[in-house]
């Protein structure tokens, strides 16, 4: 007999309450709707405009207070289809280039939608959602040439995974057992290295592992915006004469201001000679490996103790993941694992698992981020994601010929990648009133609604910043972002003009 029959004839279970719909054709109906929504906004996305301010009255709507009673699933859809669906970033729009934000994908929902469903805890057990993860991790060392038998984790995103590389190189290069004792069995002051182009991430990494940010050392850049690798080893050695213990230095494959990258077969034979953790941060480069003509822009990268990258940004993933991958897994284990009887590895039942994520990170609570990632790499296959890296990159290209063709306009800085940096410079106008025009420039390409580059800060000087990590991007958008920037810079000098007569 079916145990469950047995629950439902019991007259107690009718005073018991679950968060299951009571019709579920009506859920189902109402489940229908929103796939086909999600559908057409997705298929859609090129018609809307990129990016709109939210509206005040929705601003307060989204204010209200705590609901101590529920309503309908369908009076709660249409509010959020009214007040949230409309009000995106717009990073999943042809023209959306800011930052290094990806773009997601179609059946990448999807698949999010089966892993919200199965609903696994991922910290370990024998069950298939781990497989997948496990899966999931050889394809990415095979497709970054990373060591099949090093250990992996799939992270939020590149933050946490700088975080898990750098905390297993400062365990395994202490000099004494931090793990069990902290940062006093430090003997020495630990010291650790990185340009200063590096993600802000790695700053904080070494404030939440106790180091401090002081003792990360930023090393100057040369006029690529790649580390001075002369001006680390000086600082190394002048560490190790005061007294200090170097441990580490991280490279960059691709930064995120200009999309720079470190000269890694350097510093990997660097660290090497000097005994350091090597660990590289790949966020949105390391995926130029899986590109033919790309790969040997990253070259060295292979030969990290670590590397943390993700897969939210160049491999087109929804959000949110990472991966952080650790060339030495019994270095990365003990730098996590904490016993706990409640978590006993047993040999037989869901206890008996192939791993237990939970010992190579900070969660033991973890969504199953593996399975977008499973089920788009077979979507697609790893040789469609090159052309499309690929892409970008001769899209980017395309981008700084189209820049350097207008007398008006500047490059900022070199664009080895996909990172394409420059500003509305007409010759006689000074700095200060270019830096105001190309910051009103940035403003009104945001708010029409027609793109939607950064900016950043180089050389002192305010510039746009596009970066494509974008598959649905075409030269016609580029094209367009040019005219508009060369459009609304123009406009700006002549009402300045004008005003100047004026006065």
């Amino acid at each position: 007999m079916n145990p469950n029959a047995k629950l439902d004839q019991d007259p107690r279970s009718t005073r018991e309450e679950s968060l299951d719909p009571q019709d579920w054709n009506e859920m189902r109906r109402l489940g229908h709707r929103m796939l086909d929504d999600a559908m057409d906004y997705l298929e859609h996305v090129r018609e809307r405009p990129v990016w709109k301010p939210v509206p005040e009255g929705t601003k307060r709507g989204l204010r209200a207070p705590l609901p101590v009673e529920g309503q309908d699933a369908g009076t709660v859809y249409e509010e959020f289809r009214r007040d949230v669906f409309p009000h995106t970033m717009g990073n999943i729009h042809p023209r959306f280039w800011g930052w290094v934000i990806g773009t997601g994908t179609p059946f990448g929902v999807l698949a999010d939608l089966m892993a919200s469903t199965m609903n696994p805890n991922m910290g370990g057990g024998d069950q298939g959602p781990n497989y997948v993860e496990l899966q999931v991790l050889s394809w990415l060392k095979e497709m970054l040439g990373y060591p099949a038998e090093a250990s992996g984790l799939l992270v939020s995103g590149g933050s946490m995974a700088n975080l898990v590389g750098m905390a297993v190189a400062r365990n395994a290069k202490a000099e004494g057992d931090l793990a069990q004792e902290g940062l006093k069995a430090a003997p020495r002051q630990m010291v650790l290295y990185a340009s200063a182009e590096t993600h802000n991430s790695v700053h904080k990494a070494a404030s939440l592992l106790g180091l401090g940010r002081g003792a990360l050392r930023e090393i100057p850049v040369d006029r690529a915006f790649q580390i001075d690798v002369e001006a680390l080893r000086r600082a190394i050695a002048e560490d190790r004469n005061a007294g200090r213990h170097p441990f580490c230095v991280v490279g960059n494959a691709g930064t995120v201001n200009t999309g720079a990258i470190d000269p890694l077969p350097e510093l990997a034979d660097l660290c090497k000679a000097e005994d350091l953790w090597f660990h590289v941060d790949g966020a949105f480069g390391a995926l130029a490996t899986v590109a033919p003509d790309l790969k040997p822009l990253v070259r060295g990268m292979e030969r990290a103790d670590s590397l943390a990258f993700d897969l939210h940004k160049w491999m087109y993933i929804p959000y949110e993941v990472g991966c952080a991958l650790v060339r030495w897994p019994e270095k990365h284990r003990a730098t996590f694992v904490a016993p706990a009887d409640y978590l006993a590895h047993l040999t037989r039942g869901l206890p008996a698992g192939p791993i237990w994520f939970s010992e190579y990170g900070v969660q033991l609570s973890r969504g199953f981020r593996a399975l977008k990632v499973w089920m788009s790499l077979k979507e697609h296959g790893a040789a469609k994601y090159g052309r499309l890296v690929a892409q970008n990159c001769e899209q980017t290209k395309y981008l700084v010929s189209l820049v350097e063709q207008e007398p008006d306009l500047e490059m900022m800085a070199p664009a080895p990648l996909n990172v394409t940096c420059f500003r509305f410079a007409p010759r006689g106008l000074d700095d200060a009133r270019a830096d105001a025009i190309n910051e009103e420039i940035l403003y009104g390409l945001q708010e029409s609604g027609t793109a939607v580059p950064s900016s950043t800060m180089l050389r002192g000087r305010f510039s746009l910043r596009v970066c494509i990590v974008n598959h649905r991007t075409r030269r016609e958008d580029l094209d367009l972002l040019v005219r508009e920037v060369l459009q609304r810079g123009r406009a700006a000098v002549t009402a300045v003009s004008e005003l100047a007569r004026g006065a």
